[in-house]
């Protein structure tokens, strides 16, 4: 017997499939027998860097859908300052404190579509991305481009459209030790260099229960670096 959240996401696959010529996203089951694994893809914006590739996000289906929203990253490697270049981790609203029960998949992936047109580099998933698309939004603009490409079979263009004017970046708060609350600086850092915010691995690391050391650095476990990635991930 199908679950409720099955049936939920079933009917939102037929939807999303009806309406694909007009929403210009699609989704499907990783599995036929599995209705809580899916991919989804989107075309890159037409006057953006990644005009002209092909998207895919990998999305999973808690069991308390739709009350907590899917938990999306991206498959593609993208250069965007709301994705993680390593890890594809996602940071949207939409898919956070900012999601509904009355949301829907093709609604998340559409948000992901728009995020791609207005890329805010003052709330960035990877800070890297961000500084140089506020310092240097030619050179981001390019190296967008060169990723799409890439990663995403985006056609070649000697000058890709886009409409990024150079802005002062916040002000650095990341080497503020309350921020740390207690954690070695280069322990968490390590996860902060794979595009985590350090608020996020810190919370992360009191989630799984890790030990402070004293605030010296040391080696985590495999287990543990696996539960950490995890919970960063959205999967616990």
């Amino acid at each position: 017997m199908t679950s409720t959240r099955e049936r939920r996401v079933a009917k939102e696959l037929a939807d999303i499939q009806n309406d694909k010529d007009n929403s210009g996203v699609l989704a499907r089951q990783v599995d036929e027998a599995n209705l809580t694994h899916l991919k989804g893809t989107f075309p890159g914006p037409p006057d953006t860097p990644y005009a002209g590739g092909l998207f895919q996000v990998d999305i999973v289906i808690p069991e308390t859908y739709p009350f907590k929203s899917p938990v999306m990253k991206f498959d593609t490697k993208i250069w965007h300052p709301n994705v993680s270049s390593v890890t594809g981790a996602i940071c949207l609203d939409t898919l956070g404190t900012g999601w509904s029960p009355v949301g829907t998949i093709k609604m998340a992936l559409i948000s992901l579509r728009m995020l791609l047109e207005s890329p805010n580099p003052k709330d960035p998933q990877d800070a890297e991305v961000a500084k140089m698309m506020m310092e240097h939004p030619e050179e981001f603009a390019q190296k967008a481009h060169d990723w799409a490409v890439m990663y995403a079979g985006a056609p070649r263009r000697d000058q890709p459209k886009h409409n990024y004017k150079q802005t002062a970046p916040p002000p650095s708060v990341a080497n503020d030790p309350a921020r740390y609350q207690g954690y070695n600086k280069d322990l968490v850092d390590r996860f902060v260099n794979m595009g985590f915010d350090v608020d996020a691995v810190v919370d992360a690391f009191n989630f799984v229960g890790i030990d402070r050391n004293g605030g010296n650095d040391y080696e985590l476990e495999e287990a543990y670096m696996g539960d950490i990635t995890a919970r960063l991930l959205g999967e616990q």
